[in-house]
């Protein structure tokens, strides 16, 4: 194995501050550096209910019987942590991931637990802004519909849930690997 391994990271939360939201989804889909994938996980957090906004609710399918039987953070953040490689740097990626981050670096510290990942991030927003700038073409939006569609990989409507949005990521950032791969060797 490399030195280093990508976990493509999606969470959900109940709002977009953290001080006043819980962390209410988190999935993984761990890849070495060349992008293989070694192993995902993807979990419901135990949240309260009066630190979910109603506009989150509504994004992400929250139904309060479902989350009620979830796991509490402890555990997740536990069970993913043992999924990943032991003695190898883990670099968080994903699309706009550095908020992702901020939650789960809260949700760790929160629970007294090491914080696993290492301190850079690999972000699609930004290999998708570098793609555009290649191409000569002015994005729409950084968001990942925006990325996916521009891609091909968005097939019809993918449910605003953490895998499936971390699944998404992931496709579309080997699309634009593998579309500017051909131009670094010219």
């Amino acid at each position: 194995m490399s030195k280093f391994a990508l976990a493509w990271i999606d969470c959900e939360f109940g709002g977009l501050d953290v001080e006043l939201h819980d962390l209410t989804e988190v999935a993984i889909i761990l890849t070495d550096s060349r992008l293989v994938e070694l192993g995902s996980g993807e979990w419901r957090v135990r949240s309260r209910p009066e630190r979910i906004t109603k506009e989150a609710a509504e994004i992400f399918g929250y139904d309060e019987k479902l989350w009620a039987k979830a796991p509490k953070l402890r555990q997740v953040l536990t069970e993913l942590g043992e999924l990943l490689p032991p003695n190898v740097k883990v670099v968080p990626a994903g699309q706009n991931v550095r908020m992702d981050v901020i939650f789960l670096e809260r949700a760790y510290r929160s629970c007294g637990i090491p914080y696993p990942f290492d301190y850079h991030v690999i972000d699609l927003a930004t290999l998708f802004y570098t793609w555009s700038l290649v191409n000569g073409e002015a994005p729409a939006a950084l968001s990942l519909r925006q990325a996916a569609q521009t891609a091909g990989t968005l097939d019809g409507v993918v449910e605003h849930r953490a895998m499936a949005d971390t699944r998404l990521t992931l496709e579309t950032f080997r699309h634009y690997i593998g579309s500017l791969a051909p131009r670094l060797q010219d």
